[in-house]
């Protein structure tokens, strides 16, 4: 284990992988440019703690970082308050490698140019799992085993989940967790709502209603905010809307029926959240520009309070900022949470506008291009103990920060009345650092703000925090039976997949800008029918069975 962590880790079998992973012409090739602050250095022994582990701080790491989203492109390291202690503190030093745009392409570049960066952070999806089978990964279970904080607060059933067809786990995920987490839900602008009357906002019907309103008496709003559309921001949450236990939502094309996963585009409540959010296209009560928008563009509106309502899967990360903004100048402006919309006749305690999973959102991989991938992971380890949590979600410590060192647990931070006294302040250092908690810990903490918050006067908690307790941790639904289902590209229900998602993704377009209900109706019946004859049948069989094995996991059976 120990020579592993000194190992030159290089790409295996790069030509093979060109061949039948990628197809990428020679015009298209590039790479990234190399990280400019890694200087040579001969090689020295690596520093090491009494038990073996590496030593974080005694020498300098530097690594490179590529985020594989379009829309992400990662703040620079050390510009914020989190970032610039973990870089003066423990000598950590992390360069950003941007999609520009085309996470898709960049990776292919990457490989082709074989230079692919140290970690690569992204959805546990096909495009990281090529990676995987073309030995480009590092395994983690070695360091998983020695190092002490992901073994600890994840257990052995994440843990398990985490483990490829191989035996072997390569993903350090992110916001993991055993308990309901999530954020996803519709956010209501104070000062439009209370101009309006503040009326009943529960129904689909009342949302309509409500939308039209704004429509007329607040013409430079927008009624109904998407956030970006093209990932399904938005529009998964109308879904959720007219269907009760909706865990899979779109990002399967398919939806659990009894004990088989079913086409999406036959599904009742699909079919009429596609006709209502056409409706609402058509007349102008949302996003116009919603495929095409940019989170900065998002943002600004946000800022602005031009938004009435606006819904996405993790509405609070810009939110919690435009809310501390508009109610700086005014207490009455900002925003608040609702509880999920639903279709009159459905139960809304059967709503849930989003979704957690065990094993949380995305998860950090090490490449085998990492000279160090031990000191990698005990970064990554560390970012998601106590320590790393706390320097990241409440800023560095000391007397004049949010937090100054542990309480005698050695766990729980001992905050400081700035806390509450100054939670603007706080808002920004986490709409900051939020962008680079790649590994973060959900278990410890919501359980640690929660109990702080608790301590609180009702005027003095967070806002995210209260929202969280109050609306969204509560309709959040458990889709961890459905983790995992995407097949690997290497089989035939995984090109299968890539055709599906390519007509999925024209669909959900042509849907959005249906001109009458019967074109909606059409688009998704054609979208079926092309299905269908792309391997659609082949594809929901391989799904239906990953979904049972995920189940009999779960289950212990």
């Amino acid at each position: 284990m120990k020579g592993m962590g000194r190992a030159v880790w290089k790409p295996l079998s790069i030509g093979l992988l060109l061949i039948s992973l990628i197809a990428c012409s020679e015009a298209e090739r590039g790479q990234p440019e190399p990280s400019d602050e890694a200087p040579e250095a001969a090689a020295t022994e690596t520093p090491r703690t009494e038990d073996g582990l590496y030593a974080l701080g005694r020498e300098p790491l530097y690594m490179t970082f590529y985020a594989h989203y379009g829309y992400y492109t990662m703040p620079k390291w050390g510009a914020d308050p989190s970032s610039a202690w973990i870089r003066d503190k423990l000598n950590v030093h992390v360069k950003g490698v941007s999609a520009e745009g085309d996470g898709k392409l960049m990776l292919q570049k990457m490989v082709a140019g074989q230079q692919l960066p140290d970690v690569v952070w992204g959805e546990r999806d096909a495009d990281l799992e090529r990676l995987r089978e073309a030995g480009l990964l590092v395994p983690l279970d070695e360091y998983i085993a020695e190092y002490p904080n992901l073994r600890q607060w994840a257990g052995e059933k994440i843990i398990n989940l985490l483990r490829s067809p191989d035996g072997h786990i390569y993903y350090f995920p992110n916001y993991y967790s055993n308990k309901p987490y999530g954020n996803a839900g519709f956010v209501v602008n104070k000062r439009i709502y209370r101009e309006l009357g503040s009326p009943k906002l529960e129904t689909t019907d009342d949302l309509y209603r409500y939308l039209l309103r704004v429509k007329t008496m607040f013409p430079d709003a927008v009624p109904f905010e998407t956030g970006l559309a093209k990932e399904g921001q938005g529009i998964d949450q109308l879904f959720s809307s007219f269907k009760e236990d909706n865990f899979s939502f779109t990002r399967y094309f398919a939806v659990a029926n009894g004990e088989r996963m079913t086409s999406i585009y036959e599904d009742a409540g699909f079919r009429e959240s596609a006709l209502f959010v056409a409706k609402l296209m058509r007349e102008g009560l949302m996003t116009q520009d919603a495929l095409v928008q940019t989170e900065y563009q998002v943002s600004e509106k946000l800022m602005a309070g031009k938004a009435a309502v606006y819904a996405s899967a993790d509405p609070m990360r810009m939110i919690m900022t435009a809310d501390a903004e508009l109610s700086k100048a005014d207490p009455e402006d900002g925003y608040f949470f609702i509880e999920p919309i639903y279709k009159e006749g459905l139960d809304p305690a059967r709503i849930y506008p989003g979704t957690y999973n065990v094993l949380g959102w995305n998860a950090a991989a090490i490449t085998t291009s990492a000279n160090n991938p031990e000191a990698i992971f005990a970064l990554l380890d560390w970012m998601t103990g106590p320590e790393g949590s706390a320097v990241q979600m409440w800023g560095p410590p000391g007397e004049d920060g949010y937090w100054n060192g542990f309480k005698e647990d050695g766990i729980t931070p001992a905050f400081t009345s700035k806390y509450s006294s100054d939670p603007q302040g706080l808002a920004e250092i986490q709409a900051l650092s939020g962008d680079m908690i790649w590994v973060g810990n959900t278990g410890y903490l919501d359980k640690t703000k929660s109990e702080y918050e608790a301590t609180l006067p009702d005027e003095d908690q967070n806002w995210a925090t209260y929202w969280q307790q109050n609306i969204t941790w509560r309709s959040q639904g458990d889709a961890t039976p459905f983790i995992k289902l995407i097949p690997p590209s290497s089989i035939e229900e995984g090109r299968i997949y890539l055709k599906l998602k390519e007509i999925w993704l024209a669909a959900r377009a042509a849907a959005m800008f249906g001109r009458t209900d019967e074109e909606v109706l059409e688009v998704l019946d054609d979208a079926h029918a092309a299905s269908v004859e792309a391997g659609f049948d082949l594809y929901l069989d391989y799904i239906t069975k990953r979904w049972q094995d995920n189940l009999r996991v779960l289950n212990n059976d």
